[in-house]
């Protein structure tokens, strides 16, 4: 762009000074024709910096999903092929062999109708504890009533006195009788009453296992929880999976990635997130990808300290100042472009001022894409 606006300077002053001869082509005019497009493009470009910065740093970032299997067995499905094939989220990456999963599950089915049966059995049990108290309760009120009367008689004479220590001894056997049934049904309501969601203990435990083995059954089935590509794919059917967090069986890079240019401190004093951007990468020549400033993220690792017991040193060196990075959100439109993990390129963000010379920044970051068609090497 430089030498564009320098060639039409040229043209210009050979108009003036050679063509037409308005202005005499001395010493002074020589000098001052040079002089002027030095200080005015020193100028441009000082105030194109500020108002349009422009970054030779743009990465490409995209975050990676490692793939652990929940389950261990023998892998017998793996439907999905590594490259530049999109894999929808819940689309199916591979299948371990469900068999002694289905077994479990199977068994547990089997415990909880027994489990069931027992719940069902206690109640029964209540039951029949209810009524052997009431009638045990019957027969002591109607004891209780003999012991009075063989009391009655005994202390007349005109009754046995074995009759009525032998009533006695009924009374105590039943008193007994009834504090055993009071117990056993105490003990039965005590077994109804440890209930865990409405079910008794027994029965919840069974369908906790139950819901747990479902839960591994499913999980014979890994599907993709993203919109993502599959990345040096090696899993293959016949392959044992062992179900452990540190042993991933595939990788996972998601279609959606995080653009992010790096810009010097002082060239962001302007810059407001919502600002228009550009940004062409070295993957797509002659490509300008629009977007929109998302955020300027003030923080970079030499301003982080961390708890230590050590004073900071400074070094013998005074270290450069880090730069910031500007992430980017792309338009819509452009979304659709393959914008590949670990791109480089250049970008420009356009503030809110002096958007007149905007477009000297527009020309520069174009004619630097076209560049990139240039493949500079001899083998």
């Amino acid at each position: 762009m430089e030498v564009l606006l320098l060639g039409i300077y040229g043209f210009f002053v050979w108009l003036i000074f050679i063509k037409f001869k308005w202005l005499p082509w001395n010493t002074v005019s020589q000098v001052t024709a040079a002089i002027i497009p030095i200080v005015a493009l020193t100028i441009l470009i000082l105030v194109l910096n500020a108002v349009a910065p422009s970054s030779a740093d743009v990465r490409v970032f995209k975050y990676t999903v490692p793939i652990v299997s929940q389950v261990r067995g023998r892998v017998i499905e793996v439907p999905v092929e590594e490259g530049n094939r999109l894999v929808k989220k819940d689309d199916v990456l591979f299948r371990v062999d469900p068999t002694p999963y289905q077994l479990t599950v199977n068994s547990l089915m089997a415990q909880l109708v027994g489990a069931k049966g027992g719940d069902q059995q206690l109640r029964e049990q209540l039951r029949a504890a209810e009524g052997n108290t009431s009638a045990v309760r019957a027969r002591i009120s109607l004891t209780r009533t003999r012991v009075e009367q063989n009391r009655e008689l005994a202390a007349t004479g005109a009754g046995n006195r074995f009759d009525f220590e032998q009533s006695e001894t009924d009374l105590r056997d039943l008193e007994a009788q009834l504090s055993a049934s009071i117990a056993n049904e105490a003990q039965v309501r005590a077994q109804l009453a440890a209930t865990v969601g409405g079910d008794i203990a027994s029965v919840a435990k069974v369908k906790a296992d139950l819901a747990n083995a479902q839960w591994e059954l499913e999980q014979t089935t890994v599907r993709s929880p993203c919109d993502c590509y599959v990345i040096n794919l090696a899993l293959r059917p016949g392959a044992f999976v062992a179900g452990m967090p540190f042993n991933p069986v595939m990788t996972l890079v998601e279609a959606d990635g995080q653009v992010v240019a790096l810009f010097n401190q002082n060239e962001l004093h302007q810059v407001a997130p919502g600002d228009y951007a550009e940004f062409s990468l070295k993957t797509n020549p002659g490509r300008i990808v629009r977007a929109k400033v998302d955020s300027v993220i003030w923080a970079q690792g030499m301003g982080q300290m961390q708890q230590s017991g050590t004073i900071p040193m400074t070094g013998v060196l005074a270290a450069p100042p880090n730069r910031f990075a500007v992430k980017f959100d792309i338009r819509d439109e452009d979304r659709e472009l393959l914008i590949a993990a670990g791109a480089a390129g250049h970008a420009a963000i356009y503030t809110e001022r002096a958007k007149a010379i905007h477009i000297l920044r527009m020309v520069i970051l174009r004619v630097g894409a076209y560049t990139d068609y240039l493949i500079l090497k001899l083998h």
